[in-house]
């Protein structure tokens, strides 16, 4: 008999594998989801993912094998831990606060992750910052028997780019796609709203989805207010725009708890409005589009430009999305430091997979690889969970990822633009003033913000305190703060990152 253990999730192509397998239509989701995952794998067994669209992590229970089953999906929208106790027992689990409560687990602080965390802002690999317990990592599996563990990888991303097609060709097969996978994304009966900013993927899910109410998030100040352009968009569409305001007070404010619920330490200042946003969106809805992955995927980040430029260096110092700390400033603010631990460790594989391929596909693999599931889906599956909310990804599926995978660079990025084969199959539904408009990303006003007395309390609070004194040199990240206060905004980003990571030790290893 097999069992399900642990799920999260939602499985798309739910009406396929249905009648593939046998199973009746008419069940609840939740029954309809477990049934598909006992039969897919007694049909199917380590290789039932191959069959799956969808976002998911679970555990299965092969009572007669005696055996447990644990399965990622290929690009780590869900998490899934797992830890080895002393006595030789598995502890497992989609969520670390349902793991470190159970008897066996130590809680002890894996400092190593501290160094990491300071260049990336974010837990990246398969260590996290409690000391043994693993992240299942995407596209692989966990089998336990007899106790031994056992990881195996059961996909990875390969690129193959085809150089005999057009332009015109790959914006149709995108939109042709995308038009294939919005009716999977949510039942009949379901209805959904979708997150909308000023740019071009959100604009695009919304147009292809049946959702008639936007949501959307801004600030007081006009230079980092994408909202206007929100709703500009969603009238063009004829959809409603749901605004709401984050003021600097409640942004500072809701941290403690977005720090509790992440998990882990993230130093990702989108991920404070991100919340403020899921928070508010569950008040009158409890499922949502989003639209991430198609930056990684079609090239959407502006330093890919710089992509051959960069060329057989990039090896040597990307690690993804954000670096912003170099070894030598690590090594004089903290007090403990190792040289051998390198966030350059952390993709040397991806870099041995795509060997021989062009520096663009190198730098989206990386992200796709490291930045995507530790930072992006980690915050996206984490905040909403805490909110109630339910997100739905379109454009992250493997059926997306494998246009992209066959695309040249050049339909990526070009020197005057981004997503150029993405925004030109946009372009079918979308304006041509939205479809091409330049890529502004998440912005947050806290750059600013942090700098005001009015506001920076905890984060002057923190850097003074014990917690400080524990892990930095705190004269050191005093000057940091002083500095970026005196004038050099640059470094909002260490300041911000030191005191998230502050913010998460005390929420686990002093309050609780």
């Amino acid at each position: 008999m097999i069992t399900v253990k642990e799920y999260r999730g939602h499985i798309r192509n739910w009406e396929e594998l249905c009648e593939r397998l046998e199973l009746p239509l008419d069940l609840s989701r939740e029954e309809r989801e477990e049934r598909i995952l006992v039969r897919a794998y007694e049909t199917w067994g380590y290789e039932m993912a191959d069959h799956m669209y969808g976002m998911f992590a679970f555990a299965l229970w092969d009572d007669e094998a005696k055996k447990l089953f644990c399965l990622r999906d290929q690009f780590g929208t869900k998490p899934f831990y797992y830890y080895e106790t002393e006595d030789g027992q598995l502890l497992y689990g989609t969520m670390i606060r349902q793991i470190i409560g159970q008897p066996g687990f130590k809680k002890e602080l894996n400092e190593e992750m501290l160094q990491i965390y300071l260049s990336l802002t974010y837990a990246a690999g398969e260590n996290t910052f409690f000391r043994g317990l693993k992240k299942l990592m995407p596209g692989h599996y966990l089998v336990w028997q007899d106790g031994k563990l056992e990881i195996t990888r059961y996909w990875t991303p390969t690129f193959h780019p085809d150089e005999s097609r057009t332009l015109e060709d790959w914006a149709d097969e995108i939109h042709s796609t995308i038009k294939e996978i919005m009716p999977e994304v949510k039942t009949a009966d379901e209805t959904a709203d979708s997150f909308l900013s000023g740019g071009v993927d959100s604009s695009y899910v919304l147009a292809m989805s049946d959702a008639q109410m936007s949501d959307s998030c801004g600030y007081e100040e006009e230079r980092f207010d994408e909202s206007g352009l929100a709703k500009q968009t969603a009238d063009i569409l004829g959809r409603e725009n749901s605004r709401c305001l984050i003021t600097p007070e409640e942004y500072f404010g809701i941290v403690p708890y977005v720090m509790y619920n992440m998990e882990q330490p993230l130093g990702d200042a989108s991920a404070i409005a991100f919340t403020i946003a899921c928070n508010e969106t569950a008040k009158h809805t409890k499922l949502c589009y989003s639209g991430e992955g198609a930056d990684e995927f079609f090239g959407g980040y502006n330093m890919y430009r710089n992509a051959e430029r960069y060329g057989d260096n990039l090896k040597t110092f990307y690690v993804g999305n954000t670096n912003i700390m170099k070894e030598a400033e690590k090594k004089r603010i903290l007090k403990k430091y190792d040289p051998d631990v390198l966030p350059t460790d952390l993709a040397q594989h991806t870099y041995e997979e795509t060997e021989g391929l062009d520096p663009l596909t190198k730098m989206s693999d990386v992200d796709i690889q490291i930045w995507l599931e530790g930072d992006i889906y980690l915050n996206v599956d984490k905040m909403s969970t805490a909110a109630g909310l339910e997100i739905r990804m379109p454009l992250t599926d493997r059926r997306i990822f494998d246009i992209a995978s066959r695309m040249p660079a050049r339909f990526k990025v070009n020197e005057e633009q981004n997503k150029v084969a993405f925004r030109t199959a946009a372009a079918k539904v979308l304006p041509d003033e939205i479809a091409f408009r330049k890529k502004l990303g998440f912005i947050v006003p806290i750059r600013i913000w942090m700098a005001d007395e009015r506001y920076n309390g905890d984060v002057r609070r923190l850097f003074h305190s014990e917690i400080a004194e524990k892990f930095f040199n705190v004269d050191e990240i005093q000057a940091v703060f002083d500095e970026y206060v005196g004038g050099n905004s640059d470094n909002w980003r260490k300041v911000w990152t030191i005191y998230t990571f502050l913010v998460w030790y005390e929420e686990y290893f002093v309050k609780r």
